[in-house]
């Protein structure tokens, strides 16, 4: 058993004692907020390692090839590593009740049931069976485009991406952006430092934005601007699976 599986046990206690009030917020104010230290940069760097597995994933996507940037990452075959599995079920209770919340604010259908499981087998019976959990890898140059992660009418509004290196030691640049088109105005954009073992959440698609007639969508892309040196490395965790 390696350290990330013994240590396995730890990491829903630090996801369910989270200020999900204060995260909450954040996500109203910005459609982004960061958790606390999530993993050690021991348990970060043992499931950075993990992309050389290639065992244990379906896809490899070269993103120059397909113009998204320039990068690579890996999406995981269903049958994740413990750590990994650990993370998104721990995550899905939480998010569950901000969906369901921004759901019901937007006049929105809130069709996530209780379980993570029973809303995966719903996307596999719509022909949502793919894994969507990636690894990312980015070296010096390299960068993300603005996008969302919609792989389907089956869509989940949250998702977390987790740093597994350290920013301003192992690499400079590859911020995390954030871009949303404001309701009759111009963009505005967030950029964060994703810390090592932290967990970013954010939009998928939209956010609820107060106006004066009630609740709109402010639409969201999110991507990662230059990486000036090192490597950069990250964990991709999303709630729905893909077509």
């Amino acid at each position: 058993m390696t350290t990330t599986e013994t240590a396995t046990a730890q990491l829903t206690p630090h996801i369910d004692g989270a200020d999900w009030a204060a995260l909450g917020e954040e996500l109203e104010a910005h459609g982004c907020a960061l958790t606390p230290q999530l993993l050690t940069p021991a348990e970060c760097r043992e499931i950075a390692g993990l992309y050389d597995r290639t065992e244990l994933f379906r896809n490899t996507v070269d993103m120059a090839r397909h113009r998204f940037g320039s990068g690579q990452y890996r999406y995981f075959r269903h049958d994740l590593p413990e750590p990994i599995s650990e993370l998104r079920a721990a995550f899905y209770p939480h998010l569950l009740t901000i969906a369901r919340d921004w759901a019901a604010r937007l006049a929105r259908p809130a069709p996530w049931p209780d379980s993570l499981e029973e809303w995966l087998t719903m996307c596999h019976e719509a022909g949502q069976a793919r894994s969507a959990q990636i690894l990312l890898h980015y070296e010096a140059g390299d960068w993300n485009a603005l996008h969302r992660d919609v792989f389907g009418d089956m869509l989940f509004p949250l998702q977390v991406v987790i740093g597994l290196d350290a920013y301003g030691t192992d690499y400079t640049g590859g911020e995390f952006l954030l871009v949303e088109q404001r309701p009759r105005a111009q963009s505005r954009g967030t950029s964060t430092v994703l810390r090592q073992g932290h967990g970013l959440i954010f939009t998928t698609r939209d956010r609820p934005v107060a106006s004066k007639r009630g609740w709109s969508a402010g639409a969201m892309r999110h991507g990662v601007s230059t990486v000036r040196s090192g490597r950069r490395r990250a964990l991709g965790l999303v709630f729905h699976d893909a077509a």
